[in-house]
């Protein structure tokens, strides 16, 4: 029998209210339908067993082709994209369920292949990254960056407030703006890979303008109670670094609660990995924000229990034992054991290792 917790408290998120405080990160599963990068039948199933979590957030969806880094990923940026998501908006409602969906643009995290015209990725600044990217079956290098000019990025803020304007379309209960893990916004926010002498670069007021403004535009679409973002102080994921992050990210939590976002979401640590990497005071932002904090990295359900019952956080969210695990709220609840995951089948293929893990009742029905 599990121990008294909040985790499985009501919360209200702005105008909706979610069953419990258990959130779906965002995962990457490289199942999208191509030509188009639709979502496919099976990631109906897929978010359908996983409605009884509090929230649920999609994989990183693309705001253009552009935006593109991996191959099979879904987009939000074409019609048929669009309705292949209301599929699972409605499948998931249809189980009581609440859905985000994650926008994102990996900057200079893409392959040619992947561009148009076999074009180099875009970035704040003409610097390559040290990471792997996903195409054609396997990890390869990803490909040397081209600045973007100036005059471009009134493009790239279009693109994430359409891309927003048509998750509304598709059933979406809100998005999750994607600025952390080493992509565009990232990058721009970041002096590790930012070395503009613009207005988006050089202090942390420049180098900040792209996130906040993208949040603004999204949040003039569709509005701030419908629109949360992601952040990661300091992870070294995708070859991402500033020197001194605690006053940017102040910063940037300033101008996000100014916007009234409904939550922030933020990667403590090193995404996936150590949680104290580097020094840096959570707290400050928790402080800072008005809206509600949604804890990342590392967390099981005693850490959860411990951080909620101090308050230091308003939601949990789990990455990888939801893959293993469509009923995790349901395990967690009964403290029982948890189906270890295929990391084999993370990326790419169809059902194996997607939508054939088994809930408890149906393991216990197999027995």
């Amino acid at each position: 029998m599990s121990m008294p917790t909040k985790l499985f408290e009501p919360l209200k998120l702005g105008p909706i209210t979610l069953a419990n405080r258990v959130v779906m990160a965002p995962l990457t599963r490289n199942r999208a339908i191509a030509p188009g990068m639709v979502p496919s039948p099976l990631a109906v199933d897929y978010y359908g067993q996983r409605a009884s979590a509090g929230l649920l957030i999609t994989e990183a969806s693309q705001v253009s082709q552009q935006g593109q880094g991996y191959q099979d990923t879904p987009g939000i940026y074409s019609k048929e994209q669009i309705a292949g998501w209301k599929k699972v908006t409605d499948r998931v409602h249809e189980r009581g369920g609440r859905i985000f969906i994650q926008l994102w643009h990996v900057g200079r995290i893409s392959h040619t292949s992947l561009q148009v015209n076999g074009g180099a990725p875009v970035a704040p600044s003409a610097i390559g990254a040290k990471g792997k990217t996903f195409v054609n079956g396997t990890f390869a290098d990803v490909s040397k960056p081209r600045a973007l000019e100036l005059s471009e990025i009134p493009g790239i803020i279009e693109s994430f407030r359409k891309a927003a304007a048509n998750a509304n379309e598709a059933g979406f209960d809100g998005v999750e703006i994607h600025g952390a893990n080493g992509y565009l916004l990232d990058q721009f926010a970041k002096d590790g890979a930012n070395k503009r002498i613009d207005a988006y670069g050089g202090s942390i007021e420049n180098r900040a303008r792209l996130m906040l403004e993208v949040a603004k535009a999204v949040v003039a679409e569709i509005g701030s109670a419908r629109t949360g973002i992601r952040i990661s102080p300091v992870t070294p994921a995708n070859d991402i670094s500033d020197s001194n992050p605690q006053p940017l990210f102040d910063h940037i939590v300033d101008g996000l609660d100014a916007l009234k976002l409904v939550y922030i979401h933020v990667i403590e640590g090193a995404t996936g990995g150590p949680r104290d990497i580097a020094p840096f005071d959570y707290a400050s932002l928790r402080k800072r924000f008005s809206g509600a904090y949604m804890a990342n990295n590392g967390y099981d359900f005693e850490l959860a229990t411990k951080v909620l019952a101090a308050n230091e956080a308003d939601l949990i969210a789990f990455g990888k034992p939801f893959i293993s695990n469509p009923d995790l709220v349901e395990r967690l609840k009964m403290g029982a054991p948890l189906n270890e995951w295929d990391k084999a089948t993370f990326y790419g293929g169809g059902a194996k290792g997607y939508t054939d893990y088994p809930t408890l009742e149906a393991a216990e029905a197999a027995q």
